[in-house]
Order: C-alpha cells, then sequence, then structure tokens
C-alpha cells in the first residue's frame, strides 16, 4: 500500500528566505562601495592629514625663526643700494629656495628636501596694504596651505645684508633713504613697522 504524505512547504519557505537575504547582503554591499569610492576630484583623507601637517610645520618654523630672530635677521636682508635681497636686481627675491640665512636653511630643511615648495610673501605699511616678495617658488597649487607671523621691527635695526650687519650706519632709522627699504616708517615712535610674513606651501 502507498501512503502519500501531505505537502511540505518549509523547504520552498527556507530557500526563498536565503536567497531574499542574499539579495539584502549584496545590495548593502553595492551600497556601501558606491558610498565610499574615492574619484579623481574628490579630496582624500590622506591629502586633508598632509595639508594639515605642512600647515602645522609651517606655522612651528615661523614661531620659531621669531623667537631665535632668524625671522627678523631675514626680513632685513636687504641691500639699500640695489634694492633687493639677493646678489641681484632682478630678481629681487629667491627663486631655488630659501635665502642664505638660518631662516631660509629652515625653509629648505622643512620643505625644499622633502618635495614641498614655498613662496615667502613681506606684507607692510600701513594695513599691512603693500606686499614685497622674499621667495618664490612659482604658482601655488589648489591644495597650497599658509602661515603666518608678525614681526616688529623698531626704528634701531640694523639691515643684516652683506657689508650691513653689525653696523650702525644702515639702520632703519637714519641710514636708509626713503624709498631705499622696501617697508616705509609706518609709525612716529620707536616702532618702525610691523611685518607681516607669510608662507604657501604646496606639494610638488
Amino acid at each position: 500500500m502507498v501512503t502519500v504524505r501531505p505537502f511540505d512547504d518549509r523547504g520552498q519557505a527556507h530557500t526563498l528566505e536565503a536567497f531574499a537575504a542574499a539579495i539584502l547582503i549584496l545590495a548593502g554591499l553595492t551600497f556601501a562601495l558606491q558610498a565610499t569610492a574615492v574619484t579623481p576630484l574628490s579630496a582624500s583623507t590622506s591629502n586633508q592629514h598632509l595639508e594639515n601637517q605642512q600647515r602645522a610645520v609651517a606655522n612651528d618654523l615661523l614661531e620659531t625663526s621669531t623667537a631665535t630672530g632668524d625671522l627678523e635677521d631675514a626680513l632685513l636682508h636687504w641691500d639699500p643700494e640695489r634694492e633687493t635681497f639677493t646678489d641681484t636686481r632682478s630678481p629681487s627675491y629667491f627663486t631655488g629656495g630659501g635665502p642664505p640665512n638660518p631662516f631660509g636653511a629652515a625653509l629648505n630643511e622643512s620643505f625644499g628636501d622633502r618635495r614641498i615648495a614655498f613662496n615667502v610673501y613681506v606684507r607692510h605699511g600701513p594695513g599691512n596694504e603693500e606686499e614685497t616678495t622674499l621667495v618664490s617658488m612659482g604658482a601655488p597649487s589648489d591644495n597650497a596651505v599658509t602661515a603666518s607671523r608678525t614681526v616688529v621691527v623698531t626704528d634701531d635695526a640694523n639691515l643684516t645684508a652683506p657689508g650691513y650687519r653689525d653696523t650702525t650706519l644702515e639702520s632703519l632709522s637714519d641710514g636708509t633713504s626713503d624709498g631705499e627699504f622696501y617697508a616705509a616708517d609706518a609709525s612716529a615712535g620707536a616702532v618702525y613697522d610691523r611685518l607681516e610674513v607669510r608662507i604657501v606651501v604646496w606639494q610638488l
């Protein structure tokens, strides 16, 4: 005698549940991949970290150079006769790296040796509306970062270019004629000017 068992649909239900679960997992993975995809135009976390690191290094360099006096020495490394930071009239700023002084050496060690370009600008005059270039290594990229520091220069400060260092003949108050130093006397008191130094750095 043949016994006919009632139809059992539990196996079919389990199969459908497994199939539905697989679809949900696949859909979740697809969404996750799309959400975390990095396109060539999007800024990655590593790039942002690199920019933050470059800004921190530039700020530390300015702070240290200000404390040691190296930054002021670099700002006063000016030849009033030829009106230039460099040994030549044109260009009057440095293009291959930092100036030949401790501040320039710190720039080269911190950035130049790591394939990071930098420009250095000096703002001066009332309201710091005028700008003089100390270093120019090209046009900054879109990912360039900036750090700045203000240096107070007094009337009795001496120029530090060769031939003028450690003399009283070329102090800013009485040793340079109007127009010979890149920054004019912006104060009637003992302060000559407040020079704002701005460093712009970017990865090559």
